[in-house]
């Protein structure tokens, strides 16, 4: 049976990529003052921009405002104002002071899993930025460990497992990205509850593993959280 559930933060605990996306399109307001936005294809560039700098700058609103930054310069060709690149940072302060606002039903959700079984948080993205969530959200006296990682890859699930000292096929994770959530922990062996968020950043959408596994349950919200969870139990004691 499972032992060990992990949760997700981001679009899973709380609203994220919302903010994400408005800081995008004001982002485009701004160098729409310099460029034609649509000959350059603008989001397609950002967003190249971005997933080049993943492994520099990680994830989160710090490694997107500056790849914002180096974006403008680039497609202005070094013709945007220091007033507009100074807009582009306080877009990027403004992400990281917005507010932490629960999903509907989340709490309960947490708190009847944890009744159950042991309970960890397994966020990635800015450390202090991630931290200040876990603080903020009302929930990190229910999980036994909450791990923040810069990856949510194999290595690190394998990591914290292993320090929790419990099998993969013992492990369940809940989560809105079957990139980072669903795949890397179904792939070990463990299970996975799929619950999509209403917008997905486009790089956590790029992956050709579909939630048609048996050891995958998607539900369409957190009050489905238990029952999925039941369901996959009866999967793995059969």
């Amino acid at each position: 049976m499972i032992e060990l559930v992990g949760f997700d933060g981001d679009d899973t605990l709380w609203h994220s990529e919302g903010y994400y996306q408005g800081a995008h399109a004001e982002f485009e307001r701004i160098v729409g003052h310099y460029v034609d936005l649509e000959n350059l294809r603008l989001h397609d560039r950002l967003l190249e921009t971005e997933r080049r700098n993943i492994k520099l700058f990680g994830y989160g609103a710090k490694g997107m405002t500056l790849s914002m930054l180096e974006a403008a310069i680039d497609v202005t060709e070094s013709r945007i104002s220091a007033a507009d690149l100074h807009r582009i940072i306080a877009i990027g302060k403004d992400v990281l002071a917005h507010p932490v606002d629960l999903l509907p039903g989340i709490r309960e959700a947490v708190e009847a899993v944890a009744s159950r079984y042991r309970v960890v948080l397994i966020t990635k993205g800015d450390l202090f930025h991630q931290e200040q969530k876990v603080a903020s959200c009302g929930l990190a006296g229910l999980f036994q460990r909450i791990e923040i990682v810069s990856e949510k890859d194999e290595p690190a699930y394998r990591r914290v497992l292993g320090e929790c000292a419990v099998p993969m096929e013992r492990f369940a994770m809940i989560g809105n990205s079957l990139r980072s959530d669903i795949a890397p922990v179904v792939t070990l062996g463990g299970w996975g509850v799929y619950m999509p968020y209403h917008i997905t950043w486009a790089h956590e959408a790029d992956t050709d593993f579909a939630d048609s596994s048996p050891r995958v349950v998607r539900i369409d919200g957190a009050t489905g959280i238990p029952g999925a969870l039941a369901e996959l139990d009866r999967r793995a004691v059969a």
